[in-house]
């Protein structure tokens, strides 16, 4: 096929190498985001001001020439402030929410966590490309699943109590009164956990099907006082046992299932008659052009490496992908037998289905 002359606009091609070095800064710097915040970097910055590389060194039992080499990219890309009169480095406040504070609802780091983990993956990867697009959540390092846990804690510390939970039709009065509630794919159980210490009368069931987030699970509620209303198992989303639930929560799973509609169906079979399935998913348009956004971009590409690998990896084998939209979920949901599906809620990050029998 001979090859077709195309014209190079200069000053697009300007504008657009100017955005890969962006783009290449803040990939080499997340690299140093993910070693500030395990040597606990930002913090200290945030809590002591206006600091130096050496004192920073010291006060962190670091090495002061590396220290200095940090700051420096750090401030560089924007992520910390520094002052050209003292030398000294320090956090604005937002900067301390995004990279310091783990109760902010703006947190990021762990994003960082998932992006190592990635990274460290990318054989896996590539492999999976290659052959026939499968590699299950478990097949990924530890990284991940930590990282996993800390990047929608922030969301469900601040909405899911306060917000999504009351945007349910009675679902608060029942929790407060004593429910029985199925927490599905529940990972390390922060959701879970956060449930049963704001509604201590209710009873809470964590299933998922990987052993060692289970078992984390187990241990963060035996550290948060709450592991005598919480009893976490292993299980799927189509084999759980059915208790005959008030409430069941899927948070940010249903699209890494290989078989979501099997999914629902079961949920329906294990609902009282008068219950409440509550579905949390990453908020997404239902058109592809109208998600070509930065957070469009963050999930589609997590899509790419975790999600939809995952749910080749399943039966089935949907592949419904972390950017489903609205209109596509509700079909899974009302296939697998719910008569009426509504989005009760909604962030930048994600939206809340409520779906009724």
């Amino acid at each position: 096929m001979p090859e077709i002359a195309q014209t190079v606009d200069p000053e697009k091609l300007n504008v657009f190498v100017g955005r890969m070095l962006g783009d290449l800064a803040a990939v080499t710097n997340s690299v140093l985001v993910h070693v500030g915040d395990q040597l606990g970097l930002y913090k200290e910055l945030a809590t002591s001001g206006p600091i130096t590389s050496a004192a920073l060194a010291k006060q962190t039992g670091t090495s002061e020439r590396l220290i200095r080499e940090w700051l420096s990219a750090q401030a560089a890309q924007g992520y910390v402030s520094y002052d050209k009169e003292s030398g000294a480095f320090s956090l604005s406040p937002e900067q301390a929410m995004v990279f310091a504070d783990e109760d902010s609802p703006v947190f990021l780091a762990g994003f960082f966590d998932v992006a190592r983990g990635l990274f460290d993956d990318t054989p896996k990867i590539v492999n999976a490309f290659r052959a026939d697009g499968k590699l299950a959540w478990h097949e990924h390092n530890g990284c991940l699943f930590c990282g996993t846990q800390r990047v929608f804690r922030p969301a469900y510390n601040h909405h899911l109590i306060n917000e999504w939970l009351p945007a349910l039709d009675g679902v608060v009065a029942q929790l407060e009164r004593g429910a029985r509630v199925a927490d599905v794919g529940c990972g390390h159980g922060a959701s879970t956990i956060l449930m049963a210490k704001a509604f201590p009368n209710a009873r809470f069931f964590g299933y998922d099907y990987h052993p060692a987030s289970i078992e984390a699970a187990r241990q963060a509620a035996a550290r948060e006082g709450v592991a005598d209303r919480i009893s976490f198992e292993v299980g799927t989303a189509k084999t759980y046992p059915a208790k005959e639930f008030d409430l069941v929560c899927f948070f940010d799973c249903l699209h890494d299932m290989g078989d979501p509609v099997g999914a629902a169906r079961h949920v329906s079979e294990t609902l009282k008659p008068d219950g409440t399935w509550m579905v949390v998913e990453p908020f997404a348009h239902d058109r592809l052009e109208e998600n070509f956004n930065p957070v469009g971009a963050v999930f589609y590409a997590a899509s790419t490496v975790v999600c939809t690998p995952a749910s080749l990896a399943q039966e089935v084998g949907l592949a419904l992908g972390a950017q489903a939209g609205e209109a596509r979920l509700n079909k899974v949901i009302t296939e697998g037998g719910f008569t009426h599906v509504r989005r009760a809620a909604e962030t930048p990050f994600n939206m809340v289905l409520e779906a009724r029998l």
